[in-house]
């Protein structure tokens, strides 16, 4: 399937300049989002994974679905206030701004294999911090998954080498 075909691209949004990649297309057509979903498994299957965890809040479209598939846990990494237990919080430079996130203290268990899941892969900055709170808790991050990077950000070298895969790339 050639899954571009389902990515709406909107220009000028959130700003001038920039041409948004709306996934929200590819999620309202069922066989196309299970089919990304199931792809995005294929490429993942092989690794030993304990943990998705998904920044809020695309995040959560794409590795909810891919955990249950997978049939390993969940963790939500949220924006800061919205989680109500004991919280651990980082500060992250977004496309766009700035922002915080955080995740439940006892979310991870030290040793535990974390795969980190989005919808995107654009600057790096938000899955950076994703890395650096599943680190504090002694999670050990063996990959990260996207429906699409935007090659042309190199998002990637931000991560110091973790290992990125994605359905959709964008030169």
């Amino acid at each position: 399937m050639n899954f571009k075909e389902h990515i709406r691209v909107i220009p000028d949004f959130p700003q001038q300049g920039i041409r948004f990649k709306d996934i929200t297309t590819l999620l309202n057509n069922g066989p196309a989002y299970k089919a990304a979903i199931d792809k995005l498994k294929e490429m993942v299957q092989d690794l030993k994974i304990d943990l998705i965890a998904g920044p809020e809040a695309r995040g959560f479209v794409v590795g909810a679905p891919l955990a249950y598939a997978l049939g390993v846990g969940f963790v939500p990494i949220r924006k800061s206030g919205k989680l109500p237990g004991d919280c651990i919080e980082a500060d992250y430079a977004l496309e766009y701004g700035k922002d915080k996130l955080a995740m439940h203290r006892d979310a991870i268990q030290p040793g535990q294999k974390v795969l980190i899941a989005d919808d995107l892969l654009a600057t790096g900055g938000t899955i950076a911090t994703s890395i650096n709170l599943i680190q504090q808790l002694g999670g050990d991050i063996i990959g990260s998954v996207f429906l699409i990077e935007l090659m042309y950000l190199s998002g990637r070298e931000k991560l110091n080498g973790l290992q990125v895969q994605s359905l959709i790339q964008y030169s």
